[in-house]
């Protein structure tokens, strides 16, 4: 699947996502929510990218012990380092992270599915 539509996508599911969760919020009009979540959607990609593998490697004994669930957290710190980096997106808390990251791949695999289009 083309990169500029995986990343379209997620910028739907980010806007979804933020709409869905009252504890995530993207402040501005309209226009305004789809450039912040263009953004956002750019900012997770990029660091799921550089940051996530080295953050993988480093935590790889707790993810062993924990069955692979602490991956949800490494998904977490991603997200709210994303909050961090975006001015205009908001994460309340951790949960509100963990759970805006499931919900994420929630809707993304379904938008993924929908558009017909299967990564080879």
């Amino acid at each position: 699947m083309n990169f500029f539509t995986r990343l379209f996508l997620s910028t739907i599911a980010v806007i979804i996502a933020t709409y869905l969760l009252p504890g995530i919020a993207i402040i501005g009009d309209s226009l305004e929510v789809f450039i912040t979540s263009f953004i956002v959607a750019v900012i997770i990609s990029l660091l799921n990218a550089t940051v996530k593998p080295l953050l993988i490697i480093l935590t790889i004994p707790i993810t062993v012990v924990t069955f692979g669930l602490f991956l949800m957290v490494i998904n977490a710190i991603i997200i709210l380092a994303t909050d961090v980096i975006v001015p205009g997106f908001i994460v309340d808390s951790f949960w509100w992270a963990l759970i805006f990251s499931l919900l994420m791949w929630i809707i993304n695999s379904l938008l993924m599915g929908l558009s017909g289009k299967h990564q080879k």
